[in-house]
């Protein structure tokens, strides 16, 4: 597979971040795998706090020509000079989100396994769906995207997919002429070097 053919990088920063040290954590591993995507995902629901790393992160991705979105926070969007909005609930919100946001703004959303969910969301004006998790992981409701359902999706649907939640080197390897996106969080901040971690991701897709 050549490297036009292989599946972008879309990485997702941890739930909680040190903004004192996380900054040159986030600039090291942009430079180190060619990214696409950044998703600011975090766990807290502090306007400030999510500002500032919102802030930090958007200079940081922009400085590189990588969009950046945020989780569900959609007034931050344009607040904040972000690219887009990734929703947490299939094709429920995206039609309004798009006449809300207008056809320039990212809008994509997690479809967990259901190919009715996803078929909604890109008929409503997804940018992207993201199905997963494709290993046991905390993500949806336990339930697994399997490879036929991403095989199906590339086959039948114009609409980018993003593969998320469990994704080891095996995954990647089986999905990686499947999908569009390989979808990265856990998988690397939560290791001891999650530089050499992401890398290695990135080179599993072939």
């Amino acid at each position: 597979m050549s490297d036009q053919d292989l599946p972008q990088i879309y990485l997702v920063t941890p739930p909680t971040l040190e903004l004192s040290s996380f900054p040159d954590l986030l600039a090291r591993a942009l430079d180190a795998a060619d990214v696409a995507c950044l998703r600011l995902s975090l766990a807290t629901q502090d306007e400030t706090t999510l500002s500032r790393s919102a802030d930090m992160c958007r200079d940081i991705a922009h400085a590189r020509d990588i969009a950046i979105v945020i989780d569900r926070h959609v007034q931050l969007v344009e607040n904040l000079g972000l690219d887009g909005v990734h929703l947490p609930d299939g094709g429920r919100s995206v039609g309004q989100m798009r006449k809300d946001m207008g056809e320039d703004v990212i809008v994509g959303t997690f479809c967990g396994a259901s190919r009715h969910d996803g078929m909604n969301a890109a008929e409503a004006g997804a940018d992207y769906v993201s199905f997963g998790p494709v290993t046991s992981s905390l993500l949806g409701d336990g339930s697994l995207a399997e490879e036929d359902l991403f095989a199906w999706w590339s086959a039948m649907i114009e609409v980018p997919v993003v593969a998320e939640g469990g994704l080891d080197a095996q995954m990647i390897r089986t999905l990686s002429d499947k999908v569009d996106f390989l979808s990265f969080g856990s998988e690397v901040w939560d290791t001891e070097d999650p530089i050499a971690a992401l890398t290695s991701l990135a080179q599993a897709r072939g």
